[in-house]
C-alpha cells in the first residue's frame, strides 16, 4: 500500500556493553556492529551487511544487527528476507518497536492485512504515542471498511503529529488532502 508511512532508516547503535561478546581477533561484536552502522549510514550496504554478519558471528542474538539486516532487505524489496530478519530480531526482543512497525509494512505489502493490523496494535501497545503506527492502522482499517476505527486511528495520529493528514478515500495514496471542517 503506497499510502503507508515507512519508519525510515532506523539504524540502531548500541553501546559496546549492550552488544555483548568480545569475539576473536580483538574485534568485538560491538566493533563489527559499529562498522556496520557507519557503512549503513554512508549507503555502503554491502559493507554494512558484511559487518552485521560479522556481528552475528560473535553475538548470534544481536537484535540490532538482525533488525538492520531486515531494514536493508526491505529497502531492496527483498520482503521474504526482511520479514525473516525482523522476526529473528523480535525473538530477541518481542517489544522492539521498529521491528514490529517495519514487519507490519512488509506484511501489508504482501497482502497480509490482518497480520499487519495485529502488528500495528502491538506497536501501539509498546508505544501509544507512535503517530505513524496509528496512521497506518487507520489506513488499513479504512481499506477493510472499518470506518469508525479508521477515523479514530487517523484522528489519534493527527493529534500526535499534526503533519499526518490522511489521503481522501477517493484520492490516490500519494496525494494528500486536508479534510474539510465539515467532516
Amino acid at each position: 500500500m503506497n499510502g503507508l508511512r515507512f519508519a525510515g532508516i532506523v539504524l540502531f547503535a548500541a553501546a559496546a556493553v549492550a552488544c555483548g561478546g568480545g569475539g576473536s581477533g580483538g574485534d568485538s561484536a560491538a566493533d563489527a556492529l559499529n562498522r556496520g552502522l557507519a557503512a549503513h549510514a554512508a549507503g555502503k550496504l554491502d559493507d554494512a551487511v558484511t559487518a552485521y554478519f560479522q556481528t552475528l558471528e560473535k553475538d548470534p542474538k544481536n537484535k540490532f544487527a538482525l533488525y538492520n539486516l531486515g531494514e536493508i532487505a526491505q529497502r531492496q524489496n527483498r520482503l521474504v528476507a526482511a520479514e525473516a530478519y525482523y522476526r529473528l530480531a523480535l525473538e530477541q526482543d518481542p517489544k522492539m518497536e521498529s521491528a514490529l512497525f517495519n514487519l507490519a509494512i512488509v506484511r501489508t505489502n504482501i497482502g497480509a492485512t490482518a497480520d499487519a493490523v495485529a502488528l500495528y496494535k502491538q506497536v501501539i501497545a509498546v508505544n501509544a504515542n507512535n503517530a505513524a503506527a496509528h496512521f497506518n492502522l487507520g489506513l488499513l482499517y479504512r481499506q477493510l471498511g472499518q470506518t469508525a476505527d479508521a477515523q479514530q486511528e487517523l484522528a489519534t495520529a493527527q493529534r500526535l503529529d499534526p503533519k499526518l493528514v490522511a489521503p481522501s478515500p477517493s484520492a490516490s495514496p500519494a496525494r494528500q488532502v486536508t479534510p474539510s471542517p465539515t467532516r
